[in-house]
């Protein structure tokens, strides 16, 4: 078995052929292959569902069968285990796979694989020395095909042959330098699958935190901080085309969730990492936060308005200009991720959190003990103080109990899950109230702005009148939470 670490980069047809002119690669033989893949899975599509690809490769005259087990990838960085050999079309034969239990769930399955779709392109490669690397850099054009559809392949893959990651990345900043590169998170199995399933791109959630309590706090970080970046850049998709507005929620979620883990783990990270990237998602954060706003007010907070004002003339006015602002927004954060600075930046931060390494010698279970407790500590005392809160105060208590949230996620593994589930459920319910509040105070806000300083006087005392309601409903959802134990 080998461990492949590959960088996957997305360019232009153009940017494709200009690449074998550029400066890196002059003097340096290439290989062109054509290499056309089958790839198979059950009728239930087991091996999708547990990230592993089997297909049969046709290389120049030679057929290989290969065997990939894919961990998540982000900022483009994919590593994989992986089992090649020789073989002949539709036998399956995974003897050469070295892991027993793995193995043995192919040979279970293999007398059930059908072939699910094709990739067929071209492929030219270099072997560049960078560093103190070698690393093979191949451009790949073609299509993928299922059930009679089709979706182009135009991509560069960087992959560490010897040496070190971070030289990857250098290499990558040189190519960025005169190319339109992007790095990509769909491998061509899943682009594949999708294909074949036919599937709208839909809204990703953020997946459990992929820690263990061997780990480093570093480490731990570094696999927090990539599953965040992948959770936002499996959004981006959704969020260029301007799909459901579930999209922006995901993406907005995904970088809080970012900056969280960075404040979260400070105390272990260099100060300048944290120097750098604390406030770099800052901007796009705000983007989005603008147009999620105005996403809650069109979809969640205006209906049961209008519901009862019937005849108001401000709700058709209201409306209009909220649907405007929230366009408008929308367009921001599509012109934020459309700038030659974003996948620089995606890049620049796989990077830096892939060369971290560790300043403080501390036990994870020690680590996550500390950072609890002080959050738990704020949000009990901002808690116990709830009926002298200010609505400002309120929204400090409201974002305390999200950053314990995300905390407690992200240490969800080294917990004991029977306290842990009903403290998280309580701590949900809480912030479910606290968000409504927050809502219909974002409200006022954006009425006023929608309206351009407009009176409108029914609106606000309902909105009024909904809020004090939900501020008195407060100290019962508080004391369920007061009365947990901690995890």
């Amino acid at each position: 078995m080998s461990t492949e670490i590959e960088l996957k980069l997305q360019l232009s047809p153009k940017a494709a052929r200009k690449l074998a002119s550029h400066p890196l690669l002059e003097g340096i033989p290439s290989q062109r292959l054509h290499l056309l893949n089958t790839y198979y899975d059950t009728p239930t599509l087991e091996l999708h569902a547990r990230r592993i690809a089997v297909r049969f490769r046709k290389k120049g005259w030679q057929w290989l069968c290969t065997v990939k087990s894919a961990e998540p990838a982000s900022g483009g960085l994919a590593m994989r285990s992986e089992w090649e050999t020789p073989a002949t079309p539709g036998v399956f034969d995974f003897s050469h796979v070295d892991a027993p239990d793995f193995r043995e769930f192919l040979e279970q399955r293999s007398a059930q694989f059908e072939a699910i779709f094709t990739t067929d392109f071209h492929r030219q490669i270099w072997h560049v020395p960078y560093g103190d690397s070698q690393i093979e850099l191949a451009v790949d054009r073609g299509t993928i095909d299922s059930k009679g559809r089709s979706t182009p392949i135009c991509e560069i893959e960087l992959e560490l042959l010897s040496g070190k990651v971070d030289d990857i990345f250098g290499l990558t900043r040189e190519l960025q330098e005169n190319l339109d590169l992007h790095p990509a998170i769909a491998s061509k199995a899943e682009r594949g699958y999708n294909l074949f399933l036919n599937e709208p791109v839909r809204p990703f959630k953020a997946r459990p935190t992929p820690i263990n309590e061997d780990q480093t706090p570093v480490e731990a970080f570094r696999s927090i901080a990539l599953g965040c970046l992948e959770h936002f850049q499996r959004n981006e998709k959704g969020l260029l085309t301007g799909g459901d507005s579930e999209f922006i929620h995901q993406a907005r979620v995904a970088l809080r969730r970012l900056r969280s883990a960075i404040k979260l783990f400070a105390p272990v990270l260099p100060p300048e990492f944290v120097a750098a990237y604390g406030q770099t998602w800052q901007t796009l954060a705000g983007a989005l936060g603008d147009t999620r706003n105005w996403d809650v007010f069109l979809e969640e907070t205006l209906p049961p308005i209008a519901a009862a004002f019937p005849d108001n003339k401000d709700i058709k006015r209201l409306r209009k200009a909220a649907q405007r602002r929230a366009n408008s927004a929308r367009k921001s954060v599509i012109g934020l991720l459309a700038v030659s600075e974003y996948p620089r930046l995606l890049l620049e931060f796989t990077a830096a959190i892939y060369t971290l390494s560790d300043t403080l010698a501390l036990p994870l279970k020690d680590f996550a003990k500390q950072q609890i407790a002080s959050h738990a500590k704020k949000a009990r005392k901002l808690a116990n103080r709830h009926a002298e809160l200010s609505p400002a105060e309120r929204h400090k208590m409201r974002i305390a109990f999200k950053k314990l949230r995300y905390t407690l996620e992200f240490f969800t593994p080294l917990l004991p899950q029977k306290r842990l589930k009903p403290y998280l459920a309580a701590l949900a319910q809480l912030q479910d109230e606290l968000g409504l509040i927050n809502d219909h105070v974002t409200a006022e806000t954006l009425i006023a702005e929608a309206l351009a300083g407009r009176p409108a006087g029914p609106i606000h005392g309902w909105i009024a009148g909904r809020h004090e309601l939900l501020v008195s409903e407060l100290p019962e959802v508080l004391q369920t939470w007061l009365a947990q134990r901690m995890p």
